[in-house]
């Protein structure tokens, strides 16, 4: 069923002419959350949303993919955008992401800092001084986190 439902997702979005940044599965007992996020050179519109959410909601209903009740959600990633795969974290390398791991990395499971370096198994980020790595395979979710603190003249921090 996944691989089936990833080629759908695909297709769909790729189809009507954007990028799939990402989607989320999230199944329960009785009914379940799918949570897509798309992508283009000229931003996304809520138009653009509402045109991806139709057309996927279409083919969902006709290939039967999913066996219970569910929400379809579209979006844009967003500025603070879900890290998907390897080339998501390697664009963000020296910036601060937030990750949450399903299994303890050294009694951790959720870590804040500067990502570091990322090669084809691992993350490595700096918390608090800390260089902790991280493989992709025990991480639930990772994020870009927000830099919010004002400038100063020539782009420094204050």
């Amino acid at each position: 069923m996944q691989e089936r439902l990833d080629t759908l997702i695909n297709t769909t979005v790729t189809g009507l002419g954007y990028d799939l940044w990402g989607y989320e599965y999230r199944p329960q007992t009785e009914s379940a959350l799918l949570r897509i996020f798309i992508d283009s050179d000229q931003g996304i519109t809520v138009d653009d949303c509402g045109r991806v959410s139709n057309q996927l909601s279409a083919s969902l209903d006709v290939e039967d993919l999913i066996p219970v009740a569910y929400i379809l959600e579209v979006s844009s990633p967003g500025i603070d955008r879900v890290l998907f795969i390897p080339e998501h974290y390697a664009r963000y390398v020296g910036k601060h992401i937030k990750v949450r791991t399903r299994l303890p990395v050294e009694k951790r499971r959720n870590f804040v800092g500067k990502l570091q370096a990322v090669n084809d198994s691992h993350i490595f980020m700096e918390v608090e001084g800390t260089v902790f790595e991280i493989p992709y395979d025990i991480i639930d979710r990772g994020r870009v986190v927000l830099d919010i603190r004002p400038q100063r003249k020539g782009g420094k921090h204050a």
